[in-house]
């Protein structure tokens, strides 16, 4: 199993990492779900099937460990503003941690699309995610979600045409800004 698990790590270890990163945004947390996903891919290899590769099996436990992170997250706000009971002034309080140093690149524009990338919905951000960034195909990206590969088009499809609003909308801010 050690030489299995050592195999697994090696080969998919930046790419979870990543993957888990850019939906996070966080190094520390994105380390932290990256342990935890090892830990599940260690406890569940003897239940793994092979009916997928080794590589979509791992990012779908990837996946799952980020979006139980958020739910976790998110039922943690909940039970703060209850405490707190701020009422109807809690969507004044907003978690805007600024963008990691190591996806703060010199390019605006990807800086831009990062951005933008944050307003599309967590289907359409996951999609894009593992189609552009991590360089997943069509089938590969719909066995990681569970989606069908016509489901994963059209995601990618309308999730393309949304960036390019969000970054069409922010460029015409942009100029607004400039010409005052």
């Amino acid at each position: 199993m050690d030489s299995v698990f050592q195999d697994l790590y090696e080969k998919y270890h930046k790419d979870v990492f990543q993957f888990i990163f850019y939906m996070v945004k966080n190094r520390e947390q994105a380390e932290d779900l990256v342990q935890e996903v090892y830990i599940k891919v260690m406890n569940s290899y003897d239940r793994f099937k092979g009916d997928s590769s080794e590589k979509t099996w791992m990012f779908s436990i990837a996946r799952h460990v980020t979006i139980d992170f958020f739910r976790k997250q998110k039922r943690k706000r909940n039970r703060i503003m209850e405490f707190f009971d701020w009422g109807e002034q809690g969507h004044l309080i907003q978690d805007d941690q600024p963008i990691p140093e190591e996806i703060a690149l010199q390019n605006e524009e990807i800086q831009k699309m990062y951005h933008c990338l944050e307003r599309c919905t967590t289907d359409q951000k996951t999609v894009i995610i593992l189609r552009y960034i991590q360089s997943m195909s069509i089938q590969e990206t719909a066995e990681v979600l569970g989606m069908t590969v016509s489901k994963v088009k059209t995601t990618q499809h309308r999730g393309m045409k949304a960036l390019q609003t969000y970054m069409n909308e922010e460029d015409e801010e942009g100029i607004k800004s400039e010409t005052k």
